[in-house]
């Protein structure tokens, strides 16, 4: 259920006829057009959705016989339907207002047009529906890639973010980062309002990078396209050095690229990120360095075996 007031102030609705103002009981972004439900037919009737009346639909609905009109809105609203906005900031018919207060279904005028209206549901709804969760971590737009920094405290994610908003990329979050699943592949990634453009760097403490870098040098929220783990070094281990095996993590159900990058002095990390976000454009773009290596080689070996 979505909160009444923030529903109406995101959307920027009038409340024509608010009910009980408890909450607008959405379960899905999906809405309705009522035209059909309008003429009479109610036999797929979508009445859980969010019901969203254009231009077509009210002046259908303006032309009908009072009695008519009365009849029909009073049968569409016999169903428990979450909510009904108007849109175009249009006049509409008493018999409306009155089923509304009848039924207690919430009534909303919008000075939107259909369309653009629309549009602006679905996104907010379906942001406010995402399922979250919390990592600990760092995201960074980082060449417009969103680029999320994990591994054990202190290893040094804070400093390499904050060289990497020195050289001219974004932070989105530090130390905390909420993550919505927006769409069946799409993560979104953003900060808690308290700590939101705060840097903590160990020996200095906290830093505000908007008021110290300016606006340029923060974004409120960011896609997340690629995991970056970040581990002290480890002389045991063999780490990938061409990249033909690559390494993936789930998160809320979504495939995520993850590149595991050992830590010790003298590597710069931030330059290493940045290779590594590009790299990660070019590979989306469907070139891949390690793969045309891995060809060429093949093309020579099988061209000295024919000899």
């Amino acid at each position: 259920m979505i909160n009444f007031d923030t529903f109406t102030s995101a959307l920027e609705l009038e409340v024509i006829f608010g009910g009980e103002r408890k909450g607008i009981d959405v379960t899905t972004s999906d809405l309705n057009r009522p035209g059909l439900q309008f003429t009479g037919y109610f036999e797929f009737f979508a009445y859980d959705r969010l019901q969203v009346i254009g231009k077509a639909e009210m002046n259908y609905l303006l032309n009908l016989e009072p009695d008519i009109r009365r009849e029909r809105l009073e049968q569409y609203m016999s169903q428990p339907m979450p909510g009904i906005i108007i849109c175009r900031n249009m006049q509409y018919p008493l018999e409306l207002l009155e089923a509304a207060q009848k039924t207690g279904i919430p009534l909303f005028r919008s000075r939107m047009v259909t369309t653009k209206f629309s549009q602006n549901a679905i996104t907010f709804i379906n942001r406010y529906l995402a399922p979250i969760v919390t990592r600990h971590g760092v995201l960074m737009d980082v060449f417009g890639v969103g680029v999320m920094i994990t591994g054990e405290s202190g290893v040094g994610k804070s400093e390499c973010a904050l060289e990497l908003v020195k050289r001219g990329h974004r932070l989105v979050a530090d130390d905390v980062v909420e993550i919505r699943k927006v769409s069946d592949n799409r993560l979104s990634g953003e900060s808690p309002d308290t700590v939101r453009h705060f840097i903590e760097v160990r020996g200095v403490g906290l830093i505000n990078i908007k008021n110290m870098f300016g606006v340029g040098a923060v974004i409120n929220s960011k896609s997340i396209d690629l995991v970056a783990h970040l581990e002290l070094w480890n002389d045991a281990k063999e780490y990938d050095r061409l990249g033909l095996n690559e390494e993936f993590v789930t998160i809320l159900g979504v495939k995520l690229q993850r590149l595991t990058i050992p830590v010790r002095p003298g590597r710069n990390l931030a330059i290493i990120l940045e290779v590594a976000a590009s790299n990660f454009r070019l590979k989306s773009m469907g070139y891949h360095a390690a793969q045309e290596l891995d060809e060429r080689l093949n093309a020579r070996m099988n061209a000295a075996s024919e000899d």
